[in-house]
């Protein structure tokens, strides 16, 4: 207890800002000037709402100081847990909240428990258990997560409570990634308070310095603070946002009743309208489906005796798995070469996504990894128009992505890659890689060709993407200032006519192919000629 006349050290949540309040400039859904911009624009799937932020509340500071109706403590399983955070409420609260742990009998993981605040200005303290992280288990440990969070809010609901005060669960001595653990956090608390808001008045995030800047940066995706920030912050959510409480979307878990074993497809979805049932909330992951003689259907799709429709849906379950794959894998190796990235906009405001060429070790990494990873970065990117800007600088033979795997890549994304896929920006180009990518769009693929723009300088890039708009790898702002100085000095005219001729020789000898080799060819005979 405070001394009489002494100022508490207790803080009361009514006098915290709330996170709305930190808001400039916003734009009210009601007023007709905006309704051409509602229009026009792609919502979030984490609406502006005004009131739901005012509810939240990001505070650096202890969470055992709140006065509020309850904190959270995050312990172990038999709440014994000494951690910064159950250490200050063991000292504020006093020795009677060890007695009433005992009372407990324990919390499992993911679990929820009540005990009295004592000495604590909050009247109640909620006991939950964090799961303990590794990377092989990580989709276990997020829906544990999720539990944690979303037992405390309901146990809040329960009980009438008016206000709760979160610590960050995942401690750092279970090993749970604090930015991947926020997401869950997040975006559980926005979708507990869309449902279940009129029960609660305040949450209140307790940080330290080091969560504050993770959390500063992650809650305008869930609680974006006006319809402007709502938009340009879509791009940046993950591609797993869980379901509509939050909860993440495990989809091997989904059944699904399909066809009669045997029947086509589209009879089936005849008899599924005429029925007045819609079956597709169950899910549609391969692991529930009836796949029926897989063989069989090779044979039809050869034969050409498969609707369009039917090839449509097999490729998208295809993708499907592909994707679930892309979430559940350990791709940190892959992330770790910073081959692939998001960057700004271009001038026409689509977004940017980076591929470096000399970051990718072709011969020493795993190239199905590889095309996990580009699954798992691009999916919620190509829901919305992108270009792609490939810097082809000083990559050498064993960075060049074959033809194979790009054309595998090619077959495995959904149809959005291709349709939200406007331009391709080769940044300093070969004649090899010209040749290259002229065979490879002309053979291998269709509807890319006119996508590719060759740049032979960033000069010629920033007419169409702001420099500020792009984080440079520093060698190819080197390379570029380099052979723009070079290309101020004149070549020896024999070794620049030498250049011409082998030039005109390989170039032509190359559409002599076209007309001499057959298709099948055409790839290892202008492979091996090119080397």
């Amino acid at each position: 207890m405070d001394p009489l006349g002494a100022p508490s050290q207790f803080v009361d949540v009514d006098t915290l800002p709330s996170w709305g309040d930190s808001c400039e400039n916003e734009l009210d859904p009601s007023d007709t000037s905006v309704e051409k911009f509602l229009e026009d624009t792609i919502r979030s799937p984490f609406l502006y709402n005004k009131d739901i932020n005012g509810k939240v509340v990001l505070w650096k500071g202890d969470v055992a100081l709140l006065n509020c109706t309850a904190i959270v403590s995050t312990s172990n399983e038999t709440l014994t847990d000494k951690n910064p955070v159950s250490e200050s409420i063991f000292m504020l609260a006093g020795p009677d909240l060890k007695e009433d742990l005992q009372k407990l009998k324990g919390c499992r993981t993911g679990e929820a428990k009540l005990t009295k605040g004592f000495n604590l200005a909050a009247r109640f303290i909620i006991h939950t258990v964090g799961p303990k992280y590794k990377s092989r288990y990580r989709t276990a440990a997020e829906s544990s997560l999720y539990s944690c969070y979303r037992n405390v809010l309901q146990l809040a609901k329960e009980q009438s409570m008016s206000s709760v005060g979160f610590c960050v669960i995942n401690s750092a001595k279970r090993g749970y990634p604090l930015e991947d653990a926020t997401h869950i956090a997040l975006r559980t608390v926005r979708r507990f308070l869309e449902i279940h808001g009129e029960t609660i008045e305040k949450v209140v995030f307790a940080v330290s310095e080091l969560e504050e800047a993770v959390y500063q940066k992650l809650l305008p995706l869930y609680f974006p603070r006006s319809l402007k920030e709502e938009s340009l912050l879509l791009p940046y959510l993950p591609a797993d946002i869980g379901n509509a409480e939050g909860e993440p979307v495990v989809p091997e878990r989904q059944i699904r009743i399909s066809e009669k074993p045997g029947a086509p497809e589209d009879k089936q979805e005849e008899e599924d309208e005429g029925l007045g049932v819609d079956l597709s909330f169950i899910g549609s992951h391969a692991f529930a489906r009836m796949e029926g003689d897989i063989d069989k259907q090779r044979r039809l799709i050869l034969q050409g005796q498969l609707s369009e429709a039917t090839l449509q849906k097999q490729h998208q379950r295809n993708y499907n798995r592909w994707l679930c794959q892309a979430r559940s894998e350990d791709l940190s190796d892959i992330a770790s070469l910073k081959a692939l990235y998001q960057t700004g906009v271009d001038n026409c405001g689509r977004t940017v996504m980076v591929v470096v060429g000399r970051n990718i070790p072709v011969t020493l990494i795993d190239m199905d990894k590889a095309l996990l990873y580009f699954i798992h970065v691009m999916d919620h990117i190509a829901v919305k128009e992108y270009v792609l800007v490939y810097f082809h600088t000083l990559t050498s033979e064993y960075n060049h992505l074959d033809s194979d795997f790009l054309k595998k890549l090619y077959d495995v994304v959904d149809i959005k890659y291709k349709r939200n896929l406007k331009a391709v920006y080769f940044v300093h180009p070969t004649f090899r890689s010209k040749v290259s990518t002229w065979f490879f769009t002309t053979f291998s693929v269709s509807g890319l060709k006119d996508k590719i723009h060759h740049v032979d300088s960033l000069h010629q890039l920033f007419s169409v993407i702001s420099p500020e708009q792009i984080d440079f790898p520093p060698f190819v702002l080197e390379y570029d200032a380099r052979v723009r100085n070079t290309k101020s000095s004149p070549i020896p005219g024999k070794w620049a006519l030498l250049y011409i001729i082998s030039s005109i020789t390989r170039f032509v000898t190359c559409h002599l192919l076209v007309l001499l080799v057959s298709k099948d060819a055409i790839f290892p005979v202008t492979h091996y000629l090119l080397k």
